[in-house]
């Protein structure tokens, strides 16, 4: 393990409807906070965003119930949670819809709560905080983003490290799968085509082995670098994916490691996200 620290004051914002919606209905939230406090952060805020239906709630138990059970294991973990009130209207035609857009309380939490921070993380994909990233590298911070499915691009490129949840270990978690295993050969891990030869139809897969503050470290041969690599064969590649799209940042790829002859090689490939 290295021993660097980032040595500064973190606030996290999550913003759980979006992760929710786009592949983290199992999301570890003490793992997201982790990876946010790596290198020894202090974490001055944490915040989960939450949305709420109480007209449903007064008649949905379950939902009720288990809606509460969740905002209080946010809480046991160290969130601050904030709710926001799902209201109802109807358009023109009569339909029903409902509105509970936390975004706008993130981003004004996040520009007020700035000055007594060193970094931030926000959870999203959603495009709306593009500016709102704008706004906080001006003040001096350095903004993270972690996204699931569907993360805005410009919000990827705007962040100063972005970094896809799915990649993250244990972050989202595999079915049947234990957390202790991921990375060692025999385990599924996730990750994405970095290097592909068209010719000779193999390529190498980049995955994240542990979380560490150096992520700029990506050659996998630095023993103080957090990321492992894996070769694949063209033939283990999921069938709805085309070798010629390769590589590529967008797709995620879910592959168990194997100990070959030539080091580590990626089998049982599957898509598992695309950004």
């Amino acid at each position: 393990m290295s021993n660097r620290r980032l040595g500064n004051k973190i606030g996290v914002f999550v913003d759980v409807s979006n992760m929710y919606r786009n592949g983290g209905q199992r999301l570890r939230y003490e793992i997201l906070r982790d990876f946010a406090c790596r290198g020894e952060a202090e974490p001055v805020r944490l915040n989960a965003y939450v949305t709420y239906d109480s007209d449903r709630a007064s008649r949905d138990f379950v939902y009720r119930d288990g809606t509460t059970n969740f905002h209080s294991a946010l809480r046991d973990l160290g969130y601050k949670v904030i709710v926001k009130e799902i209201r109802w209207y109807q358009d023109e035609n009569g339909n029903r819809f409902g509105k509970a857009d936390s975004d706008l309380d993130l981003g004004v939490d996040a520009l007020l709560q700035s000055e007594n921070l060193d970094r931030i993380l926000i959870a999203s994909g959603d495009g709306d905080f593009v500016k709102i990233v704008q706004v906080l590298q001006t003040r001096g911070l350095r903004v993270e983003v972690i996204g699931l499915e569907n993360t805005s691009r410009d919000l990827r490129h705007e962040a100063d490290l972005f970094v896809p949840g799915h990649l993250i270990p244990n972050m989202i978690p595999f079915d049947g799968e234990t957390p202790e295993t991921w990375g060692e050969f025999g385990s599924r891990v996730r990750g994405w085509c970095y290097w592909h030869h068209a010719s000779q139809s193999y390529g190498f897969l980049r995955y994240m082995k542990r979380i560490e503050p150096g992520f700029w470290s990506a050659d996998s041969r630095n023993p103080d670098s957090p990321y492992g690599t894996a070769f694949f064969h063209d033939s283990s590649l999921p069938e709805e994916i085309q070798p010629a799209g390769l590589p590529t940042r967008s797709l995620i790829f879910e592959f168990r490691l194997n100990q070959a002859e030539r080091g580590v090689e990626a089998v049982n490939m599957r898509l598992a996200a695309r950004l």
